[in-house]
């Protein structure tokens, strides 16, 4: 089960809003998988912090993501429509009328900035492709780089930018989605017939991500030709994640696949447990301003939810088998994926043998 980046070929994902506490991403690190720190919702100077603060708590490899965030314009007439929309929610938790943030996003340019700096061992990257020259930037200050891909051409287009891995999002993931060639529609290939496509595709190693929460689908994902699995519902409910109690409790009680693709939170189609924000914007589906703006718009509705506890306005984030979580220590978490891996393929050994 080697994996040149750490001993087991396990990748914690970064998943953005304070879900990958240092601590979270030490403690995979320090067992032999791979930690993710979600670096996109941090300014620069509290990125710098969160990479230091990791250095302190692991000696082994990191990774830090961001968002490969392009400019986006809305008009004056669009952002107050756009909050007019959300105004009945921000009634309902005691807000007053909303008004368009001071900024939409933190600083890319920025964040890139203290990567190079700070170099951690691996940097990913979600949404959009990174240019050679940065990418090459990036190999100069000693960071591997993984470009998110959730069709063949991404991956192509990643790797003619010059990455070192392809994370092959399927369908199944939650989150946001990675798609920036095409609809995303027609992107919504799940990593069954998504990972093989990759693998053929690329000369450089595959990590599989979507729907993987234990030991089979991690050994399935290898069978498949990838190198190693990114998950990431599976370890939100580990001790060390930072989400809100109430949503441990939605994805610990979750039956059967209760989840959505919905661009209403954010602007980005992405996937999570549907709610009622989610059943109330539905109809605005087409309509919300892309991410960053619509994410900064609802962003006073997720807090004041998450203060008030009412899960029906927050995101809930989940992949399609969010109904396998197990509330483990991260650290045990890991140890027991990389026993039940062993386990499948040896009794997928015994099989052929029989």
């Amino acid at each position: 089960m080697a994996f040149d980046l750490t001993p087991h070929p396990i990748v914690q994902a970064p998943m953005a809003g304070g879900a990958t506490t240092p601590e979270l991403v030490a403690a995979v690190s320090n067992v032999g998988g791979l930690g993710s720190l979600a670096g996109v919702m941090l300014s620069p100077e509290r990125l710098r912090e969160e990479i230091r603060t990791i250095r302190t708590l692991t000696d082994r490899p990191f990774n830090v993501n961001l968002f490969v965030l392009k400019p986006v314009e809305v008009s004056q007439a669009e952002l107050q429509t756009a909050l007019e929309r959300l105004q009945p929610i921000r009634a309902e938790l005691g807000l007053p009328p909303g008004k368009p943030p001071a900024k939409f996003s933190e600083d890319f340019e920025g964040q890139l900035e203290v990567l190079i700096e700070e170099k951690p061992p691996v940097v990913s990257f979600h949404f959009d492709l990174l240019s050679a020259p940065q990418v090459e930037r990036l190999h100069q200050a000693g960071c591997k780089v993984i470009g998110t891909a959730t069709n063949v051409a991404e991956a192509l287009a990643w790797q003619e930018a010059g990455a070192d891995y392809i994370c092959a999002q399927g369908a199944e993931a939650g989150g946001h989605r990675g798609t920036f060639i095409g609809p995303f529609e027609h992107a919504m290939t799940g990593i069954l017939a998504l990972v093989p496509q990759v693998v053929e595709a690329v000369k450089v190693p595959v990590i599989a991500a979507g729907g993987i929460m234990d030991g089979r689908g991690i050994a399935a994902a290898l069978l498949l030709g990838a190198s190693a699995v990114q998950m990431g519902t599976a370890f939100l409910t580990c001790l060390e994640a930072g989400i809100h109690p109430l949503y441990k409790q939605a994805l610990l009680q979750t039956q059967g696949d209760p989840t959505v693709v919905t661009r209403t939170f954010s602007g980005r189609p992405a996937r999570g447990l549907r709610n009622a924000f989610i059943e109330r914007m539905h109809s605005y589906e087409a309509l919300v301003p892309p991410y960053p703006i619509q994410n900064a718009l609802t962003a006073e509705i997720r807090q004041a939810a998450a203060k008030a506890g009412r899960a029906e306005f927050m995101s809930l984030w989940a992949g399609q088998a969010a109904s396998l979580c197990r509330q483990l220590p991260a650290a045990e978490l890991v140890q027991t994926l990389v026993q039940e891996t062993q386990e499948a393929l040896r009794k997928l050994q015994g099989a052929r043998h029989e």
